[in-house]
């Protein structure tokens, strides 16, 4: 097996949220809008790197990507030498089986069935795991973050592009759940209600938290969930939408921000392949 390859499950090894890993990794966070990377020390969840980011290409092909993704651990490593047996993960804008991604919704369609996992570890020169930038997100968030020692049903909600959501029971993570996509007054929710979709159609807090209310009522009837976790890029908007949401669960805001994805990623990473 070559090197920078590793064996393949279905789904990436997820290590339980209480379970203390050593070590650094680097996290690759492919998204819609920014491909950004840093290297995390596990222990803590504390990025030891600036973290660097650049724009996600349009379109977004797979020759643009991959060039982009080599300039950021380009950028990254002259930062500071990044060791050859330094492993990495890598959340990826997809539903991922097998470490190929099997949607392209914020990407090109050209991505649907590649092997991206492979892709990237022959590009990057060490072993990936991939997993779906959502659940990503959400894996840090139960492991260093808001729902860190949360027992029950746990959904994130990543607002960034557009509505990922990650689900997890007792800690366990449901891969590839996409709820960002159920219908929702004749359209998909994140058409109507992403960050992306209120700043285009230039609607208010106050009306945009009044559609978002009625879209978690629709989360709870599917999912009963014990504490929803609102994170993503609009989470530093908190303040501005947070004491207008209605929710029968505890809702709360993401702790980690914007680096949710890098710090998931390389926890998937470093355990994933270790363990």
């Amino acid at each position: 097996m070559p090197a920078n390859s590793l064996p393949k499950s279905e789904y990436a090894v997820v290590p339980a949220p209480g379970a203390r890993l050593t070590g650094r990794a680097i996290g690759l966070d492919i998204g819609g809008t920014g491909i950004k990377a840093a290297v995390v020390d596990l222990a803590t969840g504390k990025l030891v790197t600036d973290r660097v980011r650049e724009l996600t290409p349009r379109p977004a092909t797979q020759a643009a990507m991959m060039d982009v993704v080599a300039s950021v651990l380009h950028s990254l490593e002259a930062a500071g030498p990044l060791p050859p047996d330094l492993l990495a993960g890598a959340a990826f804008p997809a539903v991922i089986r097998g470490g190929r991604a099997m949607t392209a919704v914020h990407g090109d369609d050209s991505w649907i069935g590649v092997d991206v996992q492979q892709l990237l570890g022959e590009r990057l020169g060490r072993p990936v795991r991939l997993i779906n930038d959502a659940d990503a997100a959400g894996v840090a968030e139960m492991a260093y973050g808001a729902g860190k020692g949360q027992t029950g049903v746990v959904l994130l909600l990543d607002l960034g592009t557009g509505i990922g959501t990650a689900l997890f029971t007792d800690g366990q993570l449901v891969p590839n759940v996409q709820l960002g996509h159920v219908e929702f007054h004749g359209r998909e929710a994140e058409a109507r209600l992403s960050p992306v979709a209120r700043k285009k159609k230039n609607i208010g807090w106050k009306q945009w938290a009044q559609g978002f209310t009625e879209l978690l009522a629709r989360y709870e009837a599917y999912l009963s969930p014990d504490l929803i976790i609102i994170g993503g890029g609009m989470a530093k908007e908190w303040p501005k939408f947070g004491t207008l949401l209605e929710s029968k669960a505890k809702l709360v805001r993401a702790a980690l921000g914007t680096s949710a994805g890098i710090v998931g990623a390389a926890r998937v990473g470093e355990g994933g392949a270790r363990g």
